[in-house]
């Protein structure tokens, strides 16, 4: 299992905290997937009258791995201002980055996204950068200092699965040694057992869990299918094939006339 920033994470998937019913629903999806990450908004998170101080609580009894995101950002200055903020509230140089470009698909602004990048690791942050699975914007984030890509499968919450399956295989071809994430619009376990049979390293997802009628039994789906890709990537899968084979020979069958 690959490590993110000299981190070895227990298990492979990583899961959001918000739009939970409840905080119990909320903790017992977390039990049921054994995620070995959290995320969580500075949003969430309140110095005045110790608001929010119980989900503090909460989250920091699930014993994983935070790691605090820049969501809702859309220029440098916010995420990179959003970035310091978590890091004194949550202690951690972990930060996912999001420089959010566009409303409608909520598509990163890849050039924000490579400068926020680059200010935060030289200021000692340990960067998860939102981007696309553009190769050009992968080479220039990882230069910018980052050891973690998070490409989009699909619009955040959108459910739509692995849109570019072909730009996504090619990411992971041509960059081997670093660790990949697919991050947002997985809606089904199926969508994450398919990125994992790619060779990606982890998934990072919130909606399909916290939405779904019990998310408990989901974060279970999802995490049996995550382990269920690794397990068949690694055990290296056939080829897909223009024509068929038989499965049983036929070489030494008697033919009878």
């Amino acid at each position: 299992m690959r490590d993110f920033y000299g981190t070895t994470l227990n298990t492979m998937f990583m899961l959001g905290t918000a739009q939970y019913p409840s905080p119990h629903v909320l903790a017992d999806a977390f039990r049921r997937s054994a995620a070995s990450v959290a995320t969580v908004s500075l949003r969430r998170e309140s110095g005045r009258d110790r608001a929010g101080q119980d989900f503090w609580n909460l989250i920091r009894d699930l014993g994983v791995h935070l790691l605090p995101n820049t969501a809702g950002c859309h220029t440098v200055k916010e995420a990179v201002t959003t970035a310091h903020m978590a890091r004194e509230v949550f202690d951690t140089k972990w930060i996912k980055l999001e420089v959010i470009g566009e409303e409608d698909t909520l598509q990163p602004d890849v050039f924000g996204l490579v400068e926020a990048a680059r200010i935060l690791t030289e200021d000692g942050f340990q960067v998860f950068p939102y981007t696309t699975e553009d190769l050009v914007v992968a080479g220039k984030l990882l230069d910018a200092g980052c050891e973690v890509l998070m490409p989009w499968g699909a619009p955040i919450g959108s459910g739509l699965g692995l849109n570019n399956l072909f730009g996504l295989r090619t990411l992971r071809a041509h960059f081997p040694d670093t660790a990949l994430v697919i991050d947002a619009g997985l809606g089904l376990p199926s969508h994450a057992a398919q990125a994992m049979e790619l060779g990606f390293d982890a998934v990072l997802l919130n909606t399909a869990v916290a939405k779904a009628g019990d998310p408990a039994a989901m974060a279970l789906a999802f995490a049996t299918a995550i382990q269920a890709g690794h397990l068949a990537a690694t055990a290296g899968p056939m080829c897909p094939r223009d024509m068929a084979t038989p499965s049983t020979p036929v070489i030494g069958k008697a033919f009878l006339k």
